[in-house]
């Protein structure tokens, strides 16, 4: 089976539906989230380090960054680029690392949130409009079931490929491993630091992004024809590696660059970027702001080096 779109992973049944559902408790979700909260509170109050705390920002670049938004969000499920396959395996496993879900888990969260969010009204759950608290409380400990699901079909090259399968299975025991090595390098409190406080931020920090990417902001790609429109928060676009400009992301979703100018600060497009320059990234995709209208990306290869100039020459115009 060839790569899929969003679009293409939602098989929608005649009775399917994106309003009809209930919201409720999920045990081993809320006790981990639960768990990793307060263990991290633990080891501030209790293990207060300045090289843990530097050790914990360290690795929550590489496991948001690399691993969430370049691999699992842009990589993973959009296939806004290409990279060679141990990359790819080394980019979603840091991605793991966040503690949200496993790569087909993932699939899952993104697909299904996204086609409600796409339908003329969707469930509160994915629309984010119960306010700030009930919102957390939602997101953090329960899951939403939908009385009359779409089908989702995710290519074989994930649900047939054994590492992601691997990952899929062991995806909360995957931080064992890290957590070893942090308590070799400094004990239970850069375990606490490490592993507790980063996942409990990260979780809540992604969280966050995602409720209030979806309720304020800057619309510069206005759909009013959804249940749920993307918002830019350009103060967030640095420490969200990017994922904060949601209405560029709405307008463009495979597009692998969120940032559309040098002002909107995509951390994650510079990686890939980068990637691109040593020749470990290619079929990159990237909006085609030339043309009127919205959702239209092309591919940024080898011999594209008009477009390619193009992009640079709005970067320079929009820092001047």
């Amino acid at each position: 089976m060839q790569d899929l779109t969003a679009t293409d992973r939602i098989k929608p049944k005649p009775d399917s539906s994106a309003t009809e559902g209930h919201v409720v408790w999920a045990p081993v979700k809320s006790i981990w989230y639960t768990t990793m909260l307060v263990g991290g509170l633990i080891g501030i109050l209790f293990f207060p380090s300045i090289q843990a705390a530097v050790l914990t920002f360290a690795l929550m670049l590489l496991t948001l960054c690399l691993g969430h938004s370049v691999g699992m969000h842009r990589l993973l499920v959009h296939r806004a680029f290409e990279t060679p396959r141990w990359l790819e395996y080394s980019l979603v496993y840091l991605g793991t690392l966040v503690g949200m879900a496993g790569p087909i888990g993932m699939f899952r969260i993104h697909e299904i949130r996204d086609w409600q969010q796409q339908q003329p009204d969707c469930h509160s759950f994915a629309k984010h409009d119960v306010g700030f608290w009930k919102d957390a409380i939602w997101q953090m400990h329960c899951d939403q079931i939908l009385t009359q699901p779409p089908e989702l079909i995710i290519e074989d090259r994930v649900t047939q490929d054994r590492f992601y399968q691997w990952l899929e299975r062991t995806w909360h025991w995957q931080q064992l491993p890290l957590a070893g090595l942090l308590f070799l390098a400094g004990g239970i409190g850069f375990v606490l630091w490490g592993i507790c406080l980063r996942i409990a931020v990260s979780l809540t920090g992604h969280w966050c992004t995602v409720h209030f990417a979806h309720t304020m902001g800057q619309r510069p790609f206005v759909r009013d024809d959804l249940a749920v429109d993307g918002r830019n928060l350009p103060a967030w676009g640095l420490f969200t590696f990017g994922e904060a400009f949601h209405n560029n992301h709405h307008a463009f979703p495979r597009s692998a660059r969120m940032g559309h100018t040098a002002q909107q600060i995509d951390p994650g497009w510079w990686v890939i970027r980068g990637l691109k320059t040593i020749g470990l990234a290619w079929d990159i995709q990237v909006p085609d702001l030339t043309e009127p209208g919205q959702g239209r990306v092309i591919t940024l290869c080898a011999d594209s080096d008009a477009v390619e100039r193009s992009l640079m020459q709005d970067d320079a115009k929009a820092s001047s």
